[in-house]
Protein backbone atom coordinates (compact mmCIF):
# COMPACT_ATOMS: atom_id res chain seq x y z
CA UNK A 1 0.00 0.00 0.00
CA UNK A 2 2.87 2.52 1.05
CA UNK A 3 4.88 1.36 -2.07
CA UNK A 4 1.51 2.81 -4.63
CA UNK A 5 0.87 5.79 -2.79
CA UNK A 6 4.67 6.62 -3.03
CA UNK A 7 4.24 6.08 -6.76
CA UNK A 8 1.39 7.76 -7.35
CA UNK A 9 3.04 11.19 -5.77
CA UNK A 10 6.49 10.62 -7.82
CA UNK A 11 4.10 10.19 -10.81
CA UNK A 12 2.07 12.98 -10.75
CA UNK A 13 2.08 14.43 -13.76
CA UNK A 14 0.16 17.90 -12.64
CA UNK A 15 3.16 18.80 -10.30
CA UNK A 16 5.60 19.34 -13.35
CA UNK A 17 5.13 21.07 -16.58
CA UNK A 18 7.14 23.32 -18.75
CA UNK A 19 5.26 26.41 -17.46
CA UNK A 20 7.44 25.38 -14.35
CA UNK A 21 10.38 24.57 -16.06
CA UNK A 22 10.62 27.81 -17.71
CA UNK A 23 10.29 29.73 -14.52
CA UNK A 24 12.41 27.41 -12.58
CA UNK A 25 15.38 28.26 -15.29
CA UNK A 26 14.45 31.99 -15.47
CA UNK A 27 14.85 32.46 -11.76
CA UNK A 28 18.07 30.42 -11.89
CA UNK A 29 19.64 32.63 -14.40
CA UNK A 30 18.41 35.43 -12.92
CA UNK A 31 19.58 34.76 -9.23
CA UNK A 32 23.59 33.86 -11.19
CA UNK A 33 23.33 37.29 -13.14
CA UNK A 34 22.65 38.94 -9.48
CA UNK A 35 25.09 36.55 -7.81
CA UNK A 36 27.62 37.35 -10.47
CA UNK A 37 27.83 40.96 -9.18
CA UNK A 38 26.59 40.65 -5.58
CA UNK A 39 29.36 38.27 -4.57
CA UNK A 40 31.51 40.51 -3.32
CA UNK A 41 34.05 37.82 -1.58
CA UNK A 42 34.96 35.16 -4.15
CA UNK A 43 36.86 31.71 -3.95
CA UNK A 44 39.81 32.70 -5.60
CA UNK A 45 41.61 29.88 -5.48
CA UNK A 46 39.83 27.34 -7.05
CA UNK A 47 40.77 26.04 -10.72
CA UNK A 48 37.42 25.77 -12.07
CA UNK A 49 35.64 28.57 -13.65
CA UNK A 50 32.31 28.93 -15.26
CA UNK A 51 32.13 30.36 -18.80
CA UNK A 52 35.44 31.85 -18.41
CA UNK A 53 34.78 34.32 -15.35
CA UNK A 54 37.45 34.86 -13.05
CA UNK A 55 36.45 33.98 -9.76
CA UNK A 56 33.10 32.85 -9.97
CA UNK A 57 33.51 28.80 -9.63
CA UNK A 58 31.45 25.70 -8.30
CA UNK A 59 31.05 26.99 -4.70
CA UNK A 60 29.50 30.82 -6.05
CA UNK A 61 27.83 28.87 -9.01
CA UNK A 62 26.27 26.72 -6.08
CA UNK A 63 25.41 29.13 -3.64
CA UNK A 64 23.50 31.40 -6.57
CA UNK A 65 21.74 28.33 -8.26
CA UNK A 66 20.56 27.49 -4.45
CA UNK A 67 19.21 30.30 -3.70
CA UNK A 68 17.12 30.54 -7.54
CA UNK A 69 15.66 27.37 -6.33
CA UNK A 70 14.65 29.08 -3.62
CA UNK A 71 12.88 31.74 -5.03
CA UNK A 72 11.87 29.65 -8.39
CA UNK A 73 9.90 27.02 -5.90
CA UNK A 74 8.29 30.35 -3.84
CA UNK A 75 7.35 31.92 -7.92
CA UNK A 76 5.77 28.68 -8.55
CA UNK A 77 3.40 27.93 -5.13
CA UNK A 78 2.73 31.79 -5.31
CA UNK A 79 1.35 31.71 -8.97
CA UNK A 80 0.06 28.05 -8.27
CA UNK A 81 -2.07 29.31 -5.13
CA UNK A 82 -3.56 32.70 -7.72
CA UNK A 83 -4.53 30.06 -10.12
CA UNK A 84 -2.01 31.71 -12.81
CA UNK A 85 -0.47 28.63 -13.35
CA UNK A 86 -1.96 25.01 -13.70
Amino acid sequence: MKEHLLISIIYNKELWSIQTATIMIICNILSISLGRYAIQIRNINTLTSIANINGFGITELLATTSLGHIIGAGTILGLQNISLLN
